[in-house]
């Protein structure tokens, strides 16, 4: 059973290279940040970037979440990275990228260590796709996993346009992995930095898919995941009037309730909750 983390709504990717970025991080309202160690940093700089993400995350980011994304165990930083995160103050999971397999997450794990940070698994190719069942099911302290959607268009050698009608089918079976084990889902980023319209639609689709939030590239982001991933005043007045229904005297014992003219069962009621606990109610 993996723990309960906070809502990520939004959590921004930020260079492990760039120590100005990550301080910057610390004063923006993303739920969560991932130090990048992987994509953001060219090969010379590898080790320097380590250096900066073990400090970075030792100072904290107030309630923000911090995760680290490693190097793939197959590159010449991806073990050393896993080693030296096992007992980094401050890190709150390891983001390991292009995992295809159970084996993938046991052998990082077993770096890790039993009591090491939990982990968040990047699902960015065909294979990983293939063996989702699997993957959930491997335990090895897996609390989210992360839809790579850039490389995982690569890999499938599609066109997604904005609509990113081919990637869809693969995103739908990410949500439904995680739901399987009690995991949360992120959405992966939207590359198209400036074009707000865009930018809501992704994070409009995202969440009628299932994602709980976004992975982000830039700060300007937050705003458009926090609107689409977070309760709107209307579902929490929704949730509210389930839950007083529920309460009232009348409805002990009733698995079904009629409320404004619908009617909603106790499965709705644990929606309701969970809404509500979502905006801290």
């Amino acid at each position: 059973m993996t723990r309960k983390i906070r809502k990520c709504r939004s959590v921004l990717f930020m260079p492990a290279s760039n120590p100005r970025a990550m301080a910057k991080a610390r004063g923006l309202a993303c739920d969560a940040v991932i130090l990048d160690m992987e994509d953001a940093v060219a090969p010379e700089v590898k080790a320097a970037a380590r250096d900066a993400a073990v400090s970075a995350a030792g100072e904290g980011f107030g309630d923000r979440l911090c995760a680290v994304r490693i190097n793939a165990l197959d590159t010449p930083w991806g073990r050393e990275d896993a080693a030296v995160l096992a007992a980094a103050p401050g890190v709150d999971a390891v983001v390991v990228p292009k995992v295809a397999s159970a084996a993938d997450l046991m052998a990082v794990r077993g770096i890790l260590g039993a009591d090491g940070p939990p982990v968040w698994a990047m699902i960015e190719t065909c294979g990983a796709i293939l063996r989702l069942a699997e993957i959930v099911a491997a335990g090895a302290g897996l609390e989210l996993l992360i839809a790579g959607t850039n490389d995982l268009a690569k890999d499938m050698r599609c066109r997604p346009g904005e609509a990113r009608d081919p990637l869809v089918p693969a995103l739908v079976q990410v949500v439904i992995a995680a739901r399987s084990a009690g995991l949360v889902a992120l959405d992966g980023v939207c590359n198209a930095i400036g074009d707000e319209p865009r930018l809501a639609a992704e994070c409009a689709q995202g969440a009628m898919l299932g994602f709980d939030g976004k992975t982000l590239i830039h700060p300007a982001q937050i705003a458009a995941a926090h609107a689409a991933f977070g309760p709107s005043e209307a579902e929490l007045a929704w949730a509210r009037g389930v839950v007083a229904a529920f309460a009232a005297p009348d409805a002990a014992g009733k698995g079904a309730i009629r409320l404004g003219g619908a009617m909603v069962e106790r499965l709705h009621l644990a929606e309701a909750e969970r809404l509500l606990a979502m905006a801290g109610d």
